[in-house]
């Protein structure tokens, strides 16, 4: 059902000091700032030869990335994020095998411009998983 990794998520407290860390130490290819407001998030790609990282930061009082760093004040990795072919027929799927969907269950569009949901953490050994069509 899944296919390659898209991203790896990691929620930071100071976006533009981790955006440089990852440019000037690393010497990473880091794009620009993306305002997603339906998820409450500030996003930057950092685009690597296999799949990308993804910098969170808030967007708003009611992010749900501030009571994240308000847990992990120094930031951390927030999710992972599996490609899947047809998000529906994912869903389906994985409701059929007792899988929670969070939200409505309903994908939202997320950064990339394409279907998104996320799985709850406490069915995938912790870890919060993000599901995006291609």
């Amino acid at each position: 059902m899944i296919g390659r990794l898209n991203h790896v998520a990691i929620a930071v407290p100071d976006l533009a000091a981790a955006a440089e860390q990852y440019r000037g130490t690393l010497g990473a290819d880091v794009g620009p700032p993306q305002d997603e407001p339906a998820h409450g998030v500030t996003v930057i790609f950092i685009t690597l030869p296999n799949t990308k990282i993804e910098l969170l930061h808030p967007l708003g009082d009611n992010s749900p990335i501030a009571g994240f760093l308000e847990k992990n004040p120094s930031g951390g990795i927030h999710h992972i994020c599996y490609e899947v072919e047809d998000i529906l027929a994912a869903r389906d799927q994985l409701i059929a095998k007792g899988a929670r969907i969070l939200g409505s269950g309903e994908p939202k569009i997320g950064a990339h411009g394409k279907p998104v949901l996320f799985l709850h953490p406490k069915d995938f050994t912790g870890t919060l998983v993000e599901l995006e069509q291609i």
